[in-house]
């Protein structure tokens, strides 16, 4: 009997140890909105990882995903209701890419507006201002834009800017990220 567990014990270990790669094997990965992997689980392999500037419009007809900056003109000119106001910079851009205005403790539509090459188009998002705070998707005509908050509050004060992605997909498939600051408040 002795005998007979010796081979089953080694085939079983032999089995367990070639059916996963070692973590030193695993190659790392982006996922298609150009989020990447903690940079403790990806090993050093001489290329920089991906960042969220760096991924271009993918998919859809080719043509590019292009978000301009909105001026005073064009934010006053939208006449925006809300108590509160968020805005989406992006990389170190001074001029927002997005605003939107929304209501404390409501679930009226948040809305707002974005500059789609030279067209500025109206957005809404479901619930008020505190939905949106903690990042939220807006919808537009062809085109859903998703803010994802990626890390702590940058400095003090009553309402300090956050890093955050916005994630533009096109109706027809299209995607791009940006990387930059979420701020909310008055």
């Amino acid at each position: 009997m002795k005998s007979m567990l010796l081979p089953v014990t080694g085939l079983a270990l032999a089995v367990a140890a070639c059916s996963q790669p070692a973590e030193t094997e695993k190659a790392p990965t982006a996922s298609y909105d150009g989020e990447v992997a903690p940079e403790s689980k990806v090993p050093d392999t001489g290329t920089p990882a991906i960042k969220p500037t760096d991924v271009p419009t993918r998919g859809g007809d080719g043509s590019p995903i292009e978000l301009a900056a909105l001026t005073g003109t064009d934010v006053g000119g939208a006449k925006l209701k809300g108590e509160l106001a968020c805005s989406f910079a992006a990389g170190d851009a001074a001029q927002p890419i997005l605003v939107a205005n929304g209501d404390v403790a409501s679930d009226e539509p948040s809305r707002g507006i974005v500059k789609v090459g030279d067209t500025i188009e109206a957005i809404s998002a479901n619930g008020g201002f505190d939905t949106m705070a903690k990042g939220t998707k807006f919808f537009a005509k062809g085109l859903q834009l998703r803010v994802a908050l990626v890390g702590p509050a940058q400095g003090g004060g009553e309402s300090p800017p956050r890093p955050a992605t916005l994630t533009a997909d096109r109706a027809d498939g299209a995607r791009r990220v940006f990387a930059g600051l979420w701020r909310c408040g008055p």
